[in-house]
């Protein structure tokens, strides 16, 4: 496998470990996969309900809650360790103000468009910024305003196709459109990227993210032009995974028709693992009485079906009646439980195995 560069950060690996709330991606996940040559992602989405003991204000605990997060894979690793904020979150600012301050490696930020995050960076700060983008015209924008208005060129774009996990930056039509599948997007967002390097003489690093399981889809997407991979989904079902068993079992169970894509009551599609908890809310007997955390600005609790916070939280304490997984299009076929060690060991020998026999069927031609 490749290396993959991002500023002066070295991974040994390509690959990004997808932040995922809640409390899927914490300290224990992040650590092992940066312990293992890749980039480690703590999911900032939540914190303030798993961090509820230290304070009822939500804020104050997301903002204890992500310095203990750090720390504990500080101590756990001297690998990179990135942090995962979603631009709909409330305490947005909060989020990245606290990763800053305690030298997250990168902060990774997308469900939105994150206009002003360079804006957050302090004197000598040495944390990098990565967009999540779904286009190609949202990568230009972004490299173009953070540029213009800040002088800051993005460390790293992230573009997310629509077999991604949770929330998704597409509407529902696009979602099975093969004009905006992962493959028809990376071309076209390398292509805007490298326009916007030769203009600045820079580098910027393309990472494909949404549906990626084997490391023939790493050797394949790479050969299309991205510098790396993100994944969620496969890291999910791993010993070092944050969620409870009762979670990673329900990917083990699922099968490929269990796979959905539902209305989120923050106004964007999502993909989720079918359970009894959604099938009541489609029969509508589900209604919030008021809203506990504000967490997302989207969310109107006065249309919302349900509690989407609670709703992951229920999920990754393994109250599942209480709640749902997000997962990735390809979560069925998740078969075991296994180490993170274990799994990066395999992706490499897939993705070497199918690079030497692409090789060498190409050198026949």
């Amino acid at each position: 496998m490749k290396t993959l560069k991002i500023g002066n950060l070295l991974a040994r690996i390509p690959i990004v470990q997808g932040g995922m709330g809640v409390g899927v991606s914490l300290s224990g996940l992040a650590s092992a996969v940066a312990s293992e040559g890749g980039i480690g992602v703590i999911s900032s989405a939540g914190l303030g309900a798993i961090y509820h003991d230290y304070s009822s204000d939500y804020d104050k605990a997301s903002i204890w809650g992500l310095r203990e997060e750090l720390r504990k894979a500080r101590e756990r690793t001297r690998g990179i360790i990135g942090v995962n904020v979603m631009v709909a979150m409330s305490n947005f600012a909060d989020m990245v103000r606290t990763a800053v301050a305690e030298k997250a490696d990168i902060i990774f930020s997308g469900a939105g468009l994150p206009l002003n995050l360079p804006s957050f960076l302090t004197e000598g700060s040495r944390t990098k910024l990565a967009p999540i983008v779904s286009s190609a015209r949202a990568a230009r924008l972004l490299c173009e305003k953070w540029f213009g208005n800040y002088g800051y060129i993005p460390d790293a774009v992230v573009v997310e196709g629509p077999k991604a996990g949770g929330h998704l930056g597409y509407k529902e039509e696009q979602i099975g459109d093969a004009h905006y599948a992962l493959e028809t997007l990376v071309p076209q967002i390398v292509a805007e990227v490298r326009d916007f390097e030769a203009a600045h003489g820079c580098h910027i690093p393309v990472i494909a993210a949404g549906g990626i399981y084997t490391g023939e889809d790493i050797y394949r997407i790479m050969e299309l032009g991205a510098d790396g991979v993100q994944m969620g989904t496969r890291f999910v079902t791993t010993d070092e995974c944050d969620a409870d068993p009762a979670f990673k079992q329900s990917y083990i169970d699922a099968t490929e028709q269990d796979i959905e894509i539902i209305r989120s009551p923050v106004g964007m599609p999502g993909r989720a693992i079918r359970n009894s908890f959604l099938d009541r809310v489609r029969d509508g007997l589900k209604r919030p009485k008021n809203c506990p955390f504000n967490c997302i600005r989207t969310c109107d609790v006065t249309h919302s079906p349900y509690c989407i916070m609670l709703a992951l939280y229920n999920a990754f304490l393994g109250k599942l009646r209480n709640g749902y997984a997000f997962a990735g299009a390809n979560a069925w076929r998740a078969e075991k439980i296994q180490s993170v060690k274990e799994l990066i060991g395999g992706l490499k020998r897939e993705y070497d195995e199918f690079s030497l026999r692409d090789k060498l069927f190409g050198a026949k031609q």
